[in-house]
């Protein structure tokens, strides 16, 4: 996936845990687990809107593109 998801490293850095986070933001920890595990296919604005608010943060810091690597470059 090109796109990075750095949750836990926010996490570290405000010292919370998963639990609270998911508690703050209103998603279920099962869907707060794919988003961390870089699974998800989509997250919405207000989602991340809450994620920002929640651990003080803007999006870039917990978003991250980086290209993918094709055969050829390998």
């Amino acid at each position: 996936m090109a796109i990075i998801v750095n949750i836990d490293v926010m996490l570290a850095k405000r010292k919370m845990s998963v639990t609270e986070l998911s508690e703050k933001v209103g998603i279920t920890m099962a869907n707060l687990s794919i988003l961390k595990n870089g699974k998800a296919k989509a997250i919405r604005f207000s989602t991340l809107a809450a994620i920002c608010k929640a651990l003080d943060c803007q999006p870039g810091d917990i978003l991250a593109y980086q290209t993918e690597q094709t055969d050829e470059e390998s």
